[in-house]
């Protein structure tokens, strides 16, 4: 219990009483929504699963004189797509409430966060395509002299930490890209997880959600500033650890309490962990995957890849991984001997190990309808100024330029699983 008490801690430390984690906690939602207003619209997502979790949500809004702005709206489809946000935004500009009460997944929670914003403003579709990149929200409220309204996110999927962060990811269906909302002003104010939601949540979608997890802690570790390591290592170590631990058994047994709550904390620190720095090369090329893939496999498939390329820079950082995996039995090299490239080399192995036994694709051409065009749409992505962020946010620096010489082979590496493939970088070592 050693690493849970000290994840609970990371949390309270980090959100205060703003935020409600834990097994049985779901009735505090109406209790945060009535700190920020007096009438609510409940978005929600239409999982038949949900319905009780719902009813609950509601009794507890009526408990804390919260009345709702009309009745319950459905939320959004996986990957939150851009017709659903206009949808939301529009159904927020008509019922006007005071604040807005998400229940749901990352999708359904993303969506409303962003629809709160698009309410805000005009409520055209056009309008979305000028909210993507960092500060782009803020400075479109403020140039209108408006605001939002306060969102209550009340999380039901151990995955993407929606509820805790200031990104929300939106996808055009048409072009099959996903696109990334960062702004402060998405932060929702108040949140909720209970834990014993995720009990239902299927073998496959509980893997998916703790390879997302898995990914924030990482990236933010590999991409993290110096001044931020001592912060990012408690956190992501920690994150890290559980994920890893208990994946398995959450896997095996959805009953299994303990496995449970350590992936709600553990993907909880995964938002923390991007509160404090960013992802970078695995979740920008998963955003040109949506046809293929969930978005928490696809980063679970770059990521060992992507580790192999980094490793020069990140050798240091990348040693506490490698013995978080061998702990747990996914890594057999002695660590002393391993340096640079040969240790992300082992490292990637471990995580390809992680994925194998939970019989979980480790390759993108295990995924089906996966065609080498996706490679062509993820490098037209990651020359897209509006995602740019995540280019910087790498440990080994990569401009639009260097793309083909560097991002290409690492993807084909991801998709045949040959390490080999990945090229060979010479960076400072961090």
């Amino acid at each position: 219990m050693r690493l849970q008490v000290k994840a609970k801690d990371l949390l309270n430390h980090w959100k205060g009483e703003a935020y409600s984690f834990g097994p049985g906690c779901l009735e505090s939602a109406g209790r945060h929504a009535a700190a920020l207003g007096r009438s609510a619209l409940v978005i929600a997502s239409e999982s038949r699963w949900l319905r009780p979790a719902l009813d609950q949500v509601i009794g507890s809004l009526s408990a804390n004189s919260v009345e709702l702005a009309g009745g319950p709206v459905p939320g959004a489809a996986p990957n939150a797509p851009r017709g659903d946000v206009l949808r939301l935004a529009k159904t927020v500009s008509s019922r006007r409430p005071e604040v807005i009460v998400a229940v749901g997944g990352g999708s359904t929670i993303d969506a409303a966060k962003a629809a709160a914003v698009l309410a805000a403003l005009d409520c055209e579709e056009a309008t979305i395509e000028t909210l993507f990149g960092t500060g782009m929200a803020r400075a479109a409220l403020d140039g209108a002299g408006v605001s939002a309204a306060p969102v209550v996110a009340v999380q039901t999927a151990s995955s993407s930490a929606a509820h805790l962060t200031k990104y929300s990811n939106i996808t055009d269906l048409k072009t099959g890209q996903k696109k990334l909302i960062v702004d402060d002003t998405l932060t929702p104010p108040r949140a909720v997880f209970d834990y014993d939601l995720t009990h239902s949540m299927p073998p496959a979608l509980t893997a998916d959600g703790a390879f997302d997890g898995i990914a924030h802690c990482l990236e933010v570790l590999y991409g993290a500033p110096a001044a931020d390591l001592e912060e990012v290592n408690e956190i992501a170590h920690t994150g890290v650890e559980l994920l890893v631990k208990y994946l398995p058994a959450a896997v095996d047994d959805s009953a299994d309490g303990e496995a449970r709550v350590a992936l709600g904390l553990g993907t909880d620190l995964g938002g923390y962990a991007i509160m404090v720095g960013g992802t970078n090369g695995p979740h920008l090329n998963s955003f040109s995957l949506v046809d293929v893939a969930p978005h928490g496999r696809a980063c679970a498939i770059l990521n060992p890849y992507w580790t192999v390329f980094f490793a020069p820079a990140i050798e240091r950082r990348l040693a506490g991984v490698a013995e978080i995996y061998k702990r747990y039995g996914y890594l057999h090299e002695d660590l002393e001997q391993l340096r640079g490239r040969q240790l992300g080399e082992a490292v990637a192995r471990a995580m390809i190990a992680l994925s194998r036994k939970l019989g979980y694709p480790w390759r993108l051409e295990e995924l089906p309808g996966w065609d080498s065009r996706y490679i062509e749409q993820a490098l037209r992505a990651a020359a897209d100024p509006q995602l740019s962020m995540k280019l910087r946010n790498m440990p080994v620096a990569l401009e639009a330029g260097s793309l083909e010489t560097y991002m290409r082979p690492v993807l084909e590496a991801a998709a045949s699983g040959d390490l080999g493939l990945i090229p060979a970088v010479q960076a400072p070592v961090g």
